[in-house]
């Protein structure tokens, strides 16, 4: 059984390796053990999450400390992160 997770103000999180049929009809697959799938649409790597929901909220989500963390999404060197990798 395929576990999946909501996050609140947040992407959706589905146990991977994981295959996603776009709205064009395109498909677009991860192999990745846990993947963050974008529900806020900012994401430039969409369907992924980048964490751009970090950087604005949407109406009625509550922010927490984590949300407004520069180096969020950052790996040691301050580079960020590639969410699909």
């Amino acid at each position: 059984m395929r576990r999946v997770t909501l996050e609140q103000g947040g992407p959706v999180l589905v146990e991977g390796p994981l295959e996603v049929t776009l709205d064009d009809g395109r498909t677009v697959t991860s192999d990745r053990f846990m993947v963050a799938l974008c529900t806020c649409r900012r994401s430039r790597a969409y369907p992924w999450c980048d964490t751009s929901h970090r950087r604005r909220s949407r109406p009625g989500a509550e922010r927490t400390p984590a949300d407004t963390d520069a180096s969020a999404g950052c790996d040691a060197a301050g580079r960020r992160r590639s969410p699909h990798e």
